[in-house]
């Protein structure tokens, strides 16, 4: 695999990763505003919720790949390079997929201990996982607009 080849992977799976958390973050509220609007409040599930959060997820993932791959697959491997060095080293970025992973994890664990009989398996632990990633992404927000921004990693 050449060098190019291996940057652009690394640009795809980041940008897979960008879309799933911020797809992540929007689905929840439209699923909500959308069956409000259409259905009222008595076609509102929870089961719902989390298949929307989980299914809007995995397109944001395939969709932020997609692009990432038609931005970078037929640009000069300089650039992608640059791009790649300056996307491994960008400490925001970084502790925004810390704060997603963490929350994925953590919800995708106690979503079925919670609401064990509310919504199928597959649901509660994906979309928890998904609710989570969202929850990890407005913790990263906050923190981030409060003033406590990520500090650099100095090497010794």
């Amino acid at each position: 695999m050449n060098t190019h080849s291996a940057d652009t992977e690394y640009l795809v799976r980041k940008g897979s990763n960008t879309g799933y958390r911020v797809i992540s973050v929007v689905t929840p509220p439209a699923y909500l505003v959308y069956v409000l609007t259409r259905y009222g409040r008595h076609s509102l599930s929870i089961n719902g919720l989390l298949r929307s959060t989980w299914i809007g997820g995995l397109a944001g993932a395939f969709g932020g790949g997609g692009i990432a791959y038609a931005r970078y697959e037929f640009r000069n491997p300089e650039q992608v390079r640059t791009k790649r060095e300056q996307t491994a080293y960008d400490f925001d970025r970084l502790r925004a997929e810390d704060h997603a992973t963490i929350g994925g994890v953590l919800f995708a664990v106690l979503t079925p201990a919670v609401l064990w009989n509310r919504a199928k398996i597959v649901n509660l632990v994906l979309g928890g996982a998904g609710i989570g990633a969202s929850v990890g992404m407005l913790t990263h927000w906050t923190r981030s607009v409060t003033g406590d921004p990520p500090k650099p990693i100095v090497s010794v």
